[in-house]
């Protein structure tokens, strides 16, 4: 049976370029949400005619979609999910722009007719709203309050909720812009962590659970969680996830 350090080298070798999560198979598992966000996307890709996929990552949800509007455009800001992205989307001929997540975007005002995000860090609805055209669609998964806090609290202690991630603070910012919010969905979503591996690499990741994850400085707290797992079975979270659809208004 591995030992804890094995299991920590382990966690800490895995690249965290891109956002394929398949390495997590048998490790970790996570609920999905109900609505089926790549279907959506497929879906509205299909009929739209100029598209933004703003904070692509390395373009991995984009390159799902059977049918490409006959312009795609995405940003991504991470220079190694950068080149993924650039490669993944290559069979689309997308425009992958490199973009600070608070810029402004690089497009033409009324330019595109649907503008997508899947879990963005932030959201610049001023310039969502600028780039869409009249009566365009954005679409959005994103991660919501007091997601994975949890895993969070057990590596730091009790920590805040930043409550700039709710829902409803997010529908007034759409709103502020000039956005007409036709669709809100909510749902929290299980997770199971069942080796500290999982736990490290996770962590290593999705950098903004714990902000400043190291193994080094969280050796004590892991070494915690690993007993904990190795006792009673998995460690459980639970991820918070909402879908927001907002139009332009003409």
């Amino acid at each position: 049976m591995p030992t804890f350090e094995d299991l920590v080298a382990e966690g800490e070798a895995v690249p965290t370029e891109g956002w394929d999560f398949s390495w997590f198979t048998g490790r970790a598992t996570e609920q999905r949400p109900s609505w089926g966000y790549a279907g959506l996307l497929a879906d509205r890709m299909a009929k739209a005619e100029a598209a933004l996929d703003i904070q692509t990552g390395g373009g991995e949800v984009l390159a799902t979609i059977p049918v490409a509007p006959p312009v795609l455009a995405a940003t991504e800001s991470w220079p190694p999910n950068l080149d993924i992205a650039r490669r993944t989307l290559a069979k689309f001929n997308a425009d992958v722009r490199e973009l600070d997540d608070a810029a402004p975007l690089p497009f033409p005002s009324d330019h595109f007719d649907l503008v997508v995000s899947r879990h963005p860090v932030l959201t610049r609805w001023d310039e969502v709203r600028r780039v869409l055209r009249p009566q365009g669609t954005y679409l959005s998964q994103q991660v919501g309050a007091g997601s994975v806090r949890e895993l969070t609290d057990a590596m730091m202690g009790p920590q805040p909720v930043d409550p700039s991630r709710s829902p409803m603070v997010v529908v007034a910012e759409a709103e502020a812009a000039g956005l007409e919010v036709v669709d809100l969905r909510q749902e929290a979503l299980r997770m199971e962590f069942y080796d500290i591996a999982a736990v490290v690499h996770f962590l290593r990741k999705v950098i903004w659970i714990v902000p400043d994850f190291t193994v080094d400085a969280y050796r004590d707290r892991l070494s915690r969680l690993h007993d904990f797992i190795e006792r009673h079975g998995p460690f459980v979270a639970h991820s918070q996830r909402f879908l927001i659809e907002a139009v332009k208004k003409p």
